[in-house]
């Protein structure tokens, strides 16, 4: 069963970004990737700043999505991707629970966000930032 999740930072079908990396555990659209960039350069941060993806516990569904910006340097664990120029971090727990994500970003009359579609999850939250 596959579950998707909406998280608000600030249509057409995603067009997902050329892999650099076969062997990443996630995916993120070029739509996603341009508004990360976008919100870089609106907080008026470094154009190399990057972006951490984490699940962390908590929500009413056990675990929820995390998205942040990456104001320093990555653990030496950490999974580091490279998604059109734009570092992205996760740590290894993370990167095991969003095997297969893609990470895509949506703007509708109702809602804009990120959108996390995750395979892995078994049971979603109505808040659109929690899954198990």
């Amino acid at each position: 069963m596959s579950a998707t999740e909406t998280i608000s930072l600030g249509g057409s079908a995603p067009a997902a970004a050329p892999p650099s990396d076969t062997n990443r555990p996630i995916q993120m659209t070029t739509k996603a990737i341009s508004a990360v960039k976008l919100a870089i350069e609106e907080e008026g941060m470094e154009p190399t700043t990057g972006l951490r993806v984490a699940v962390v516990g908590g929500g009413c569904s056990g675990y929820s999505y995390a998205l942040d910006f990456l104001d320093e340097e990555a653990d030496e664990e950490d999974l580091e991707m490279d998604f059109g120029g734009l570092n992205v971090v996760m740590d290894p727990h993370s990167a095991q629970l969003l095997s297969g994500t893609e990470i895509d970003y949506i703007e509708t009359l109702q809602k804009k966000g990120f959108v996390f579609n995750n395979p892995n999850a078994t049971r979603t939250c109505g808040c659109g930032s929690s899954f198990s």
